[in-house]
């Protein structure tokens, strides 16, 4: 990730604002700005390392480390390794949850509270849509796979379905 964008970026918010105290604000900016140079890099750098502490929490085990290379810093992301389910449900690992049948079967249906992390709640949104279902029922079918138990749930019919929250 290149910086000099932003870094210059403050240099010219800087030296704008100091042109309204005249020649002599701007002289007083122009002697500043090699200074701030290095100090806002470092700001920066440590802003990009708190919020990479901040996703690597939310992406535990998962992480996500900021290196430096040269005077600029990059990402390295280390995915969470990925157990049976975790391939199952990821949309670029996996073939669709159309391709697991559902069966009707007699039956109560439980609540549960399912509370993934955002990113992942992302990608099954998309497997969903992509395959027509609701995310309940691609869940349904998801997990049916997983266990290897029949689907309860049938496709609408008449080519509607409807998702959301419903308390």
């Amino acid at each position: 990730m290149e910086l000099t964008p932003f870094v210059e970026r403050v240099r010219q918010e800087l030296l704008a604002a100091a042109d309204a105290a005249g020649p002599e604000g701007r002289a007083l900016a122009e002697r500043l700005v090699a200074p701030l140079d290095s100090a806002l890099r470092l700001v920066l750098l440590a802003a990009l390392s708190t919020a990479s502490d901040e996703i690597t929490g939310d992406l535990a085990p998962g992480s996500v480390e900021v290196r430096l290379r040269g005077t600029d810093p990059a990402f390295v992301v280390t995915r969470p390794p990925a157990d049976d389910f975790g391939a199952m449900v990821a949309p670029s690992m996996a073939p669709s949850m159309a391709a697991v049948p559902a069966v009707e079967e007699e039956g109560t249906t439980a609540r549960i509270n399912f509370r993934p992390p955002e990113h992942l709640k992302a990608r099954i949104e998309e497997a969903a849509a992509r395959d027509g279902l609701s995310v309940n029922a691609w869940l349904v079918r998801a997990t049916s796979g997983v266990l290897g138990t029949p689907d309860n749930r049938k496709r609408p019919s008449s080519g509607q379905s409807f998702s959301g929250w419903v308390s």
